[in-house]
């Protein structure tokens, strides 16, 4: 199946005001991350890398300790294991995370 839509996928709830609809193939996933004003990703680890980009929005983002906001088009790149968290501010944002392998706890 090499064509598929985002917006097909269920959204799920992962922390409180943050939704996520995802897509994956064996290898990579897709994850479209929706915040909700002063939604909060608390902090967290995982053994994948985890890349993305902010599509929407501004949002404060900390990996291993180091935080930046971040705005429309801005990247960044998360090493496996390592802690990192997001806070959004007063408007919803949204950001494309991309992970490798895909997380099996988003596959339901």
């Amino acid at each position: 199946m090499p064509f598929l839509n985002i917006n097909s996928q269920p959204e799920i709830s992962v922390f409180d005001g943050v939704k996520i609809q995802t897509i994956h193939g064996e290898k990579i996933m897709l994850s479209y991350v929706h915040l909700e004003p002063h939604s909060i990703v608390a902090e967290h680890s995982h053994p994948h890398e985890q890349m993305g980009m902010v599509l929407e929005g501004t949002f404060e983002l900390t990996i291993d300790g180091e935080s930046r906001t971040l705005n429309k088009g801005d990247t960044y790149l998360i090493p496996s294991n390592i802690k990192h968290s997001a806070k959004a501010f007063h408007s919803p944002a949204i950001a494309l995370d991309i992970f490798s392998p895909p997380r099996e706890d988003y596959i339901k």
